[in-house]
């Protein structure tokens, strides 16, 4: 078999102990000083043509804030604004209401906060990895709307890992550079916790009649929240029982609009970014714009909890701090400390929890990679693997920009057969196969070809459209017929991985077999650029992109991928702890 020898994964598996020292070596001790970090000057928005840096926009805000409370302060002091907060009380006194906090409001309120900061840190090192937000699919460079990090440098290839920054522990989970795979873990699982929270939440909510408190009923509602805006704009905050007997009605909007509206709506746009789920039903990125939409839009929803909680206990510490806390943490109406030593114990336990977890994440990534696979990966198979990818696109869709990613081969063995234009390439596919060939690319396009354009989703969040042409697996499947207890295939390529060694992946037959699983030899009705992986990739089009192997030197059949490298699906898998399977 050709590559074998020094880092081959058939025969060469480093060890845990070696590839967790590697890892933190790479993403984080190599990585200080070297490549940018995230920070507010770096971060810059698209006005027009330009670049703007938000640090310029914050003396804006502090201006806008000062002017706000100037008008609400005039507005109020007027004989029609005093009329208006007469007419509308900020605090309702219908419908009638019973005063208290509920034990499963106490109990999932504080889950969400623990879970929240969990989600955002997480979300946070996910974002570094592709530090720029689009409106159109294409992801081209210097079309986005945000960025964190400046332009990409035009005279040389540019990568999209070359593109990631460096990121804090003290903001992101778990810090470093291109930690995308631990981060994925980290956010998923408290991503599931959330979502089971908030249903408990809900169910109970109706069930014990709660939702009388916070779902609005009467339009005069409107009114109310508006009034209630005025009162807290111009600093005067109005005088009302506090949470513990009701809502006011600017609260009661907020909490149903972030509890129904907010929540699903970063569920749902994180759904969009699935490539199993995008590919089969092109119709549900579309509801929110498109694919980049989708993700903007979660960021946004990101910032908006974040906003909403800074907000949130601004208020609770300006409207009776001790007396609010009682009630959130305890379900009682008094003024005393009982539950400020409550809510200083629930933060100490959150802070310690995410230094211990970030801690965890450099020197036991492998558990937590397992524990990811044996929770977040049921729960992708069981939501997503049934979805063949079928959803394509016109020509007029494919992107002027794909960017590129991995490193090209540099062996003398492909060197050679590039130069002589791959007339000497053969394909080997082997494994256990009844029928092992050896494919030149002359016989690769004699058999079937078959086109398409589809999306190409990358794990880092950039997306592309492009058209490829080249043979059905399935086909290849018929011509080399494997063996019944041949359940997973092994992909190798002449490329290294960014940790040296052999880059390798695997692909189980179920997903193999979909129509859109092809062995590509064409980009854009040309012969694939070296930079995409000349002179064969893979494209199966439920997968994210790091799965989709370029540069492709030998195709086996095997029983379980864990029976190559060190057991966990790929090159990826095995030295950067991604998930096995990642369908979103």
């Amino acid at each position: 078999m050709s590559g074998e020898g020094e880092g081959d994964p058939r025969n060469d598996a480093a060890g845990e102990d070696e590839l967790q020292d590697e890892f933190a070596r790479a993403a984080l001790t190599s990585e200080e000083g070297v490549h940018p970090r995230l920070s507010l000057t770096r971060v810059h928005v698209r006005i027009g043509k330009r670049f703007i840096s938000v640090w310029w926009l914050l003396p804006l805000l502090v201006v806008g804030a000062g002017l706000v409370i100037a008008a609400a302060k005039i507005f109020a002091s007027t004989g029609a604004g005093k009329d208006f907060i007469a007419a509308n009380p900020c605090v309702p006194t219908s419908p009638a209401i019973t005063p208290g906090v509920p034990a499963f409001v106490i109990v999932t309120h504080l889950l969400n906060f623990f879970f929240m900061v969990m989600i955002v840190r997480a979300g946070w090192q996910i974002l570094a990895d592709h530090p720029r937000l689009y409106t159109k699919l294409h992801c081209t460079p210097d079309s986005e709307w945000m960025r964190f990090r400046g332009p990409i440098p035009k005279d040389r290839v540019w990568t999209a890992k070359d593109d990631a920054i460096t990121l804090t522990p003290l903001v992101g989970m778990p810090g470093g550079r291109h930690t995308i795979g631990v981060a994925r873990h980290w956010h998923f699982l408290f991503d599931i916790a959330f979502v089971i929270n908030g249903i408990a939440y809900i169910v109970l909510l109706f069930a014990t009649g709660g939702y009388e408190r916070l779902i609005p009923v009467e339009s005069s509602i409107v009114g109310d929240a508006a009034s209630c805006l005025v009162q807290y704009a111009a600093l005067d905050l109005p005088n009302e029982p506090g949470g513990y007997v009701r809502f006011d009605a600017l609260q009661q909007i907020t909490y149903f609009a972030v509890i129904f509206i907010l929540a699903p709506l970063a569920i749902l746009t994180g759904i969009a970014m699935s490539p199993a789920f995008d590919n089969r039903f092109k119709w549900y990125q579309r509801l929110f714009g498109n694919r980049q939409i989708a993700r903007s839009i979660h960021f946004g929803a990101m910032l908006a909890f974040v906003g909403f909680f800074a907000m949130h206990m601004l208020m609770v510490a300006s409207t009776g701090f001790a007396k609010n806390l009682n009630g959130i943490t305890l379900g009682v109406n008094e003024v005393d400390l009982d539950g400020v030593a409550l809510w200083v114990l629930a933060i100490a336990i959150t802070i310690g929890f995410n230094v211990w977890a970030v801690h965890f994440s450099w020197t036991h990534t492998r558990i937590l990679q397992r524990i990811s696979n044996a929770t977040v990966g049921r729960v992708m198979d069981l939501l997503f693997d049934h979805y063949a990818p079928r959803a394509e696109y016109e020509k007029k869709d494919i992107s002027p920009y794909f960017w590129p990613n991995g490193l090209v081969p540099t062996s003398e063995e492909w060197r050679g057969l590039h130069e002589g234009d791959f007339r000497e390439y053969r394909l080997k596919v082997g494994g256990l196969v009844e029928n092992p060939v050896e494919l030149s690319m002359e016989d690769l396009r004699a058999m079937a070809k078959q086109d398409q354009i589809t999306m190409h989703n990358c794990i880092q969040g950039w997306s592309a459209i492009g058209e490829w042409g080249g043979l059905p697996f399935a086909k290849l499947i018929e011509i080399v017929r494997p063996e019944p207890d041949a359940e997973w295939v092994m992909f190798y390529s002449f490329g290294e991985g960014g940790e040296g060694g052999q880059y390798y992946d695997s692909h189980s037959m179920h997903d193999l077999r979909h129509p859109q699983s092809l062995l590509a030899y064409e980009m854009n009705g040309e012969p694939l650029p070296v930079v995409h992986g000349s002179p064969l990739r893979l494209r199966v089009e439920n997968q994210l992109g790091f799965k989709q192997v370029k540069w492709i030197s030998e195709i086996e059949f095997v029983r379980h991928f864990s029976e190559r490298g060190s057991g966990q699906g790929g090159y990826n898998e095995d030295h950067e702890f991604y998930g096995y399977r990642d369908e979103i």
